[in-house]
């Protein structure tokens, strides 16, 4: 077998078995297909595109490339669920103990960010002494303990796909339907999850700009993951504008307790209800989407979700006083308001361009070796639908160099759109797509 004849059968229009895809990401995890023989095809792909059984051997194959987490001996059915990003999205500090005070067992792998903010394990940072430093032993232990672990993405896991992933994002192969899906499945699927729920992100916010790619990213996904063997379920949901109102890692780790707290956005708290009740059903501790609402509202009411967080933090080595004392997390140096400008409402958020007011502050990440500062960001006051009047804050800033909150705050105030006509709010759930 020859990359060369299997480059030019998939220019032809061809169809890959799945011998020929195993031979392909086999010999480039190895080394021994080069870069540019690979760029080829990923190019080949991105014309012709890939089918079913295509896609499935592509992602099963990257998901074996590596380690594939064997989390038999945790008790119970693994749910987990990944979110394809946003701004403002900190879904995972405040659902993960709600379903794990539910009794469904939360073995979780998350990485750090790349972009407007930190991800998971950046925020969960926020908690003075904090680790996913830990052992895979360690990691099933805890888990059976108290329900919850997270741990750090392992260079083991699908390396083939950060290895391809890096070539596409060089060789402009990056937006292919097929490709995009089996990225993120090949992870989820090394990841040893018995169920997984996507939260799958569409708008100005998101990966995928236009509604009707989110539902087709979604569909492809779910498919994989059943053909796979695994429950799967996704729920596209609304990134038109950031979710909540705290941009920033210590600002939405304080959000995300709020929401605990029974003080959650409105927004927020549909969105972990509604990706709760799939996780609590998909682990058979619910028979119905009603009754698993009612035990994730219970479980915030009871405050069982909260010391379920405390204990989580505690047990990773985090200082669990900062769940019940937020205030004493990290905290910058200046805070100031963004007036409006004029009288009206507000018609329309770049949600990008906020994210980005967050990375210039230094929430975020340019280069993965860069310091994210974990206590600057954004509160927001105002979201789609809102009246405003001239004077009144659109959001506060936290920062800790003037210049940085000055940069952020021009950015800031070019995103919003606000005119005197009345605008209707979005739904935030866009829609449900199962097997």
């Amino acid at each position: 077998m020859r990359m060369y004849d299997l480059i030019m059968k998939k220019r032809n229009g061809g169809a890959l078995t799945e011998e020929e895809i195993r031979y392909m990401i086999n010999g480039f995890t190895i080394g021994e297909i080069p870069d540019y023989q690979m760029s080829a095809m990923m190019m080949a792909i991105y014309f012709q595109g890939m089918n079913e059984s295509e896609t499935l051997a592509l992602t099963m194959e990257m998901a074996k490339s590596g380690d594939m987490l064997d989390l038999s001996d945790i008790k119970g059915i693994k749910v987990d669920k990944h979110s394809t990003g946003g701004v403002g999205d900190k879904t995972s500090l405040a659902l993960t103990p709600m379903v794990a005070a539910l009794g469904v067992p939360v073995a979780k792998m998350s990485g750090r960010g790349l972009g407007h903010t930190g991800g998971t394990i950046d925020k969960l940072e926020s908690f003075a002494g904090f680790s996913t430093g830990i052992s895979e032993r360690q990691f099933r232990d805890q888990v059976n303990r108290i329900g919850i672990a997270i741990m750090g993405q392992t260079a083991d896991l699908a390396p083939a796909d950060k290895k391809l992933y890096a070539l596409r994002d060089v060789t402009a192969t990056v937006d292919n339907m097929s490709l995009i899906a089996s990225s993120i499945m090949s992870k989820k699927l090394a990841a040893g999850a018995d169920a997984i729920v996507l939260d799958v992100k569409t708008g100005s916010g998101a990966f995928m700009k236009k509604e009707e790619d989110s539902f087709a990213l979604a569909r492809e996904m779910v498919k994989l993951g059943t053909n796979a063997g695994r429950k799967t379920i996704a729920v596209v949901s609304d990134m038109d504008q950031p979710l909540g109102y705290a941009i920033g890692n210590a600002l939405e780790v304080k959000e995300a307790i709020d929401t605990l707290n029974g003080r959650g956005p409105t927004d927020f708290v549909e969105l972990c209800i509604t990706l709760g009740s799939y996780m609590v059903q998909a682990a058979g501790k619910a028979s119905s989407d009603e009754e698993a609402r009612a035990m994730l509202a219970k479980c915030i009411d009871d405050g069982s979700a909260l010391a379920k967080l405390a204990d989580f933090i505690e047990a990773q080595g985090g200082d669990r006083e900062l769940v019940y004392h937020p205030e004493r997390l990290p905290q910058a140096s200046i805070v100031e308001e963004i007036i409006s400008p004029c009288d009206g409402y507000v018609q329309k958020i770049v949600c990008d361009e906020i994210g980005i007011c967050s990375l210039i502050l230094g929430g975020g990440r340019e280069t993965k070796d860069s310091k994210i500062d974990l206590s600057v960001g954004l509160i927001l006051h105002k979201k789609v639908g809102d009246a405003v009047k001239t004077g009144e804050p659109l959001a506060v800033i936290y920062a800790n160099e003037y210049g940085k909150l000055e940069a952020a705050k021009a950015r800031f105030l070019k995103a919003y759109t606000i005119n005197s006509a009345a605008v209707a709010k979005k739904p935030l759930i866009k829609g449900i797509v199962n097997a």
